[in-house]
């Protein structure tokens, strides 16, 4: 068993063919360069040196508090202490479980039973109702400087993240370090990052696009900016943000840079200069969007498509739709396709045409779920020898430039905002409002997005904006259906299942709005 040993970021890896760690990754950029930018928050810069000492201190304090191994439940923020908290629980050697201080009461109470976490840790102090907090204490002098190195394995977990599940439970990923740093490496080279890059965090931080954003700079020893106006919800503030910080490189969900790009076309704005690098994902690009992306003269723009699973650790198949290094048939068509594997990827398409993923980059699984696992993951002999495949339930074909497409879902989950649903579990929730006495939540296409549209049959007197509000309070933004259609009752097959089908039939669009449950079987009828 090949060691390698780092002194100076406490890692110890016995991976044969990963020399290192993502950690290690980090100590040799933050060697290199101890005076470079390494985060700006609001303007505020923190040196690659500084957050070192920072990311050392707070593994210690975990590692003194017998969080040397196992999870770790962390409570984050769009500030720079995510980062600090990120790379202290990996150095700790234990398992960084992020919920996002931003979610609704009971999500990250759901978050926490799922993940089996007794308590959630904070940069500082904070009260959460019905959420048992703690705070690793970054003042005051260290615990014991002196531990004992922490000795990590390849397939130690590094991070856990919860997926949407059919039981209307969240479904918790076990990503090893192994899997991470093989991933990490890889985006570094497809990013073409370098220390004179600026990556704008933007991505919510209870998902792994946030991870995109966050260890390929700062192991590249580039810059990762935080700024309030990345998340302000207005295009003018966002892009002379852009302008202020000189970001290079914007890593987005498609369903935010198709809304960037109407915005850049009607209003005459521009991406400042310093942009060179658009990486998207989460759904299918549209046509219209595109078009329109390539009319704003910007050729210098790299516009990188991706596609990837939670469950294979963030991106594992690319293509670059714009701009520099662009093949001459991508430009030509007007259906974006979902890329080529990454190096480190081996990809296969059944005779179904499901997407199957293997290759380093495989999460060991579903934490606790042991079915669940099984029915995912699998050793499976596709030509070249046993190996462990994913079933990604992605439906694709293959062209002749080897490129895939993305042909929609083998089984009824959706992708929202780059972030994966089961609308089974929206259902459960809505089933659970005392007013409701069934209910199926679709997907749709609307003004080039995925959308979810919920049909409700009410028992009680209930609303839109009622409902709206029961379930944000209980889920994430992106679960939370743009339309509620009220009917009389639900259709079914002769089988007894829900006909989707024939629900999509019930509903017209002039009824998006609907405020009460309907008078008449069959029709949803607004008040």
């Amino acid at each position: 068993m090949f060691r390698t040993i780092y002194p100076d970021a406490g890692i110890v890896s016995p991976d044969a063919d990963v020399v290192g760690d993502v950690l290690t990754d980090f100590a040799v950029a933050a060697r290199s360069r101890p005076e470079h930018t390494a985060l700006i928050h609001n303007g505020t810069p923190t040196t690659f040196g500084e957050l070192a000492e920072h990311v050392r201190d707070t593994a210690i304090r975990y590692r003194s508090r017998g969080f040397d191994a196992g999870l770790v439940g962390v409570l984050v923020d769009h500030t720079p202490s995510m980062v600090t908290q990120l790379l202290g629980v990996l150095q700790a050697g234990a398992t960084y479980c992020p919920i996002d201080s931003a979610l609704p009461l009971a999500r990250k109470q759901a978050l926490s039973e799922a993940l089996g976490v007794d308590r959630l840790f904070a940069s500082a102090a904070r009260s959460v109702a019905g959420v048992r907090t703690d705070t690793v204490d970054a003042a005051g002098p260290v615990p014991d400087p002196l531990l004992p190195q922490r000795i990590w394995h390849g397939q130690d977990a590094a991070y856990v993240l919860c997926t949407s599940g059919s039981t209307g439970l969240p479904k918790p990923v076990v990503v090893p370090r192994h899997a991470l740093t093989v991933t990490v490496r890889a985006l570094r080279a497809l990013f073409e990052l370098t220390p004179a890059d600026r990556v704008l965090q933007f991505a919510s931080l209870s998902w792994d696009t946030s991870f995109e954003e966050i260890l390929p700079t700062m192991t590249a020893g580039a810059t990762l900016v935080f700024d309030d106006a990345a998340h302000s919800g207005a295009f003018g503030p966002f892009i002379r943000m852009l302008a202020e910080r000189k970001i290079t490189v914007l890593d987005l969900p498609t369903a935010f840079w198709h809304e960037l790009v109407l915005h850049l076309h009607e209003s005459g704005a521009a991406l400042p200069d310093t942009v060179r690098l658009v990486v998207i994902g989460g759904e299918r690009v549209d046509p219209t969007r595109l078009r329109q992306w390539r009319s704003l003269g910007v050729g210098h723009v790299r516009l990188l498509n991706t596609y990837g699973c939670t469950e294979t650790t963030m991106i594992t198949h690319a293509v670059t739709l714009n701009g520099p290094g662009t093949e001459s048939s991508v430009l030509q068509r007007t259906q974006a396709p979902l890329g080529r594997p990454l190096p480190h990827v081996v990809d296969h398409v059944t005779a179904q045409g499901e997407l199957l993923v293997s290759g380093p980059s495989l999460a060991t699984g579903y934490l606790g779920l042991p079915i669940a696992t099984a029915a995912s993951f699998g050793v499976l002999d596709h030509g070249t020898g046993p190996a462990r495949w994913f079933r990604t339930g992605d439906l694709v074909s293959r062209d002749d430039d080897t490129l895939l497409h993305g042909l929609g879902r083998a089984d009824e989950q959706l992708k929202v905002s780059g972030v994966r649903i089961h609308p089974a579990e929206v259902e459960i929730h809505l089933r659970a409002h005392p007013d409701v006495a069934g209910a199926v939540v679709l997907g749709e296409q609307r003004l080039g997005r995925t959308a979810l549209t919920a049909y409700v049959v009410a028992s009680g007197s209930t609303t839109t904006a009622e409902l709206r509000r029961f379930l944000g309070e209980r889920l994430p933004r992106q679960f939370v259906p743009t339309r509620f259609i009220f009917v009389a009752a639900l259709s079914y097959t002769t089988s007894g299942k829900v006909d989707r089908a024939a629900m999509r039939r019930i509903g017209d669009p002039a009824d998006a709005l609907n405020t009460a449950h309907p008078s008449s079987h069959g029709k949803a009828v607004a008040r």
